[in-house]
């Protein structure tokens, strides 16, 4: 994404909140067009519109009319390519879990600093997830903890390889440098990563992320 501007949309259905991180988007230096949207419904009607789609959504989970989920649910469907962040004051481990399955490729708190907010968006572009540093503690944890008996399970179904590979994954190393790191081919790191996804049963990095964590194969 060094060549390209981030085109993003900011759905909120607080006004004051919304024009907020729109200014703040203004000043990163990645970001492109920002548009925004009030709640699920509005997003939807914006992007009918758009003749270039966004990269990415920031969304909020608590909307009037269409709330986070649900149009994260219609995101996925029409808009399967354009990637979702979620900003929410809500550090809700199933919460969370359960957005992810849905497709979601972030969870980022609403008091976190404008560089975690930058970084997450770059990231996300980059390696298709990230989770914000305070979920990556607790909640995080809450996961694993609440998920150790599957953990034997879970490891005979990967190879030594593939576990080197999910833990450069959530390290959040791209696939040149997990491919660096490992002398193999940037190609072969993208075959891993599909047989990965297809092996947990998750639809992108996040997902597998979550599931690492949920079957203690990584260190958090």
């Amino acid at each position: 994404m060094k060549d390209r501007k981030i085109n993003i949309v900011v759905c909120d259905d607080h006004r004051l909140f919304r024009k907020g991180i729109s200014a703040l988007l203004s000043d990163f230096d990645v970001i492109g067009e920002i548009n925004e949207a009030g709640n699920g419904i509005e997003l939807l009607q914006l992007l009918e519109n758009l003749e270039t789609k966004p990269d990415l959504v920031l969304l909020d989970i608590n909307m009037p009319e269409m709330d986070g989920a649900e149009t994260t649910k219609q995101l996925k469907k029409r808009y399967p390519d354009i990637r979702i962040v979620v900003l929410s004051m809500e550090d809700d481990t199933q919460m969370v879990s359960f957005l992810v399955n849905e497709g979601i490729n972030g969870y980022l708190l609403k008091n976190a600093d404008p560089d975690e907010l930058e970084h997450a968006i770059k990231m996300v572009m980059k390696n298709d997830f990230y989770f914000s540093s305070s979920l990556s503690g607790a909640v995080l944890y809450s996961l694993s903890a609440r998920n150790n008996a599957s953990k034997v399970i879970a490891e005979l179904e990967f190879s030594t390889r593939e576990l080197d590979i999910i833990n450069l994954i959530c390290n959040e190393l791209t696939a040149a440098e997990i491919a660096e790191e490992l002398s193999l081919s940037a190609r072969t790191i993208e075959g891993y990563k599909r047989k990965l996804l297809e092996k947990s049963n998750t639809k992108n990095m996040a997902g597998l992320v979550i599931f690492a964590i949920k079957n203690n194969l990584v260190n958090i």
